[in-house]
């Protein structure tokens, strides 16, 4: 049987040529709690990058086989926004069939009773003063510290990627938020989604966040990286916790294939390196296809 060269077949319509597309899928980090509040949790993370770690421990998920010609859908999420009473979740990121949820947000304290939970995510967001962290998502990210109950007085810190939200050092000083997982799928090697730090009792100290884009806690706390997908820093009483950054969707696929990245993306692909093209998509909602 003769072999159809590859330009020929793809003219021709014969229909759909499977390619393999290495995924790395990024989430909005949750934003961070005001008053005495939590550090924000790093948004989802999932790789399927040969040889490298996805979120929460494991190890990378399947490598996709796609078809030329087809549509598949991209949502780059936001990061959720910081607060001094209630911050928000960040927003989920996708690329066809894998979905990266967004980060948890930060809990905050009240003395008079009006508290906010931290909330699960990709990686869970870190608890005010007293209340607890909560849990990352399997295969995503981990879970968040809670803020200390009586002395020692400090804010939980976010979980990232890589690591859970960090204990307290010793006195009034949170934890560091965890750091994300290290990518080389751009050829260099980065973290993303780290989680955001808690606030130190009264500001004492600025606590950071992890590797990976995680904002620092504080008086003046710290965002998390945009395109970074890290958790917001944590907040001081009567002041706002810091936004999370948002997520990122990077795409490596042979460089015999041509993307078309649609209307209501942004995106870049640099020049071929090894045999592969990369695609970082930074915003928006839209659709991605591939040529031959």
């Amino acid at each position: 049987m003769s072999l159809i060269p590859l330009g020929i077949w793809a003219a021709s319509g014969a229909g759909v040529l499977p390619l393999t597309v290495e995924y790395l899928v990024v989430a909005g980090g949750g934003g961070g709690g005001g008053e005495y509040g939590g550090g924000g949790g790093a948004g989802g993370y999932r790789s399927s990058v040969s040889g490298e770690d996805s979120g929460g421990g494991n190890s990378a998920e399947t490598i996709l086989e796609l078809v030329l010609a087809t549509n598949y859908s991209v949502e780059v999420g936001a990061g959720g926004a910081g607060g001094n009473k209630t911050a928000t979740s960040g927003v989920d990121s996708i690329f066809s069939t894998i979905t990266s949820t967004g980060g948890g947000s930060g809990g905050h304290y009240a003395t008079g009773g009006d508290n906010s939970a931290s909330s699960v995510g990709g990686s869970g967001g870190g608890g005010g003063l007293g209340l607890t962290g909560s849990l990352g998502t399997t295969n995503q990210g981990l879970a968040g510290t809670g803020g200390g109950a009586g002395y020692p007085y400090y804010g939980g810190s976010g979980g990232g990627a890589g690591q859970a939200g960090q204990s307290s050092p010793g006195g009034n000083v949170a934890g560091e938020g965890g750091d994300g997982v290290e990518s080389s799928i751009t050829g260099t090697a980065t973290y993303r989604a780290g989680g955001g730090a808690g606030i130190s009792w009264y500001g004492e100290a600025s606590s950071n966040g992890g590797l990976g884009g995680g904002g620092n806690g504080g008086i003046n706390p710290t965002v998390g990286e945009i395109n970074e997908g890290g958790g917001g820093g944590g907040a001081l009483d009567n002041t706002d916790g810091a936004a999370g950054g948002s997520g990122t969707v990077i795409l490596k696929y042979p460089d015999r294939y041509t993307i078309t990245i649609g209307a209501g993306l942004t995106g870049t692909t640099p020049p071929a390196a090894g045999g592969f093209k990369v695609t970082t998509i930074t915003a928006g909602t839209g659709n991605v296809s591939w040529a031959a």
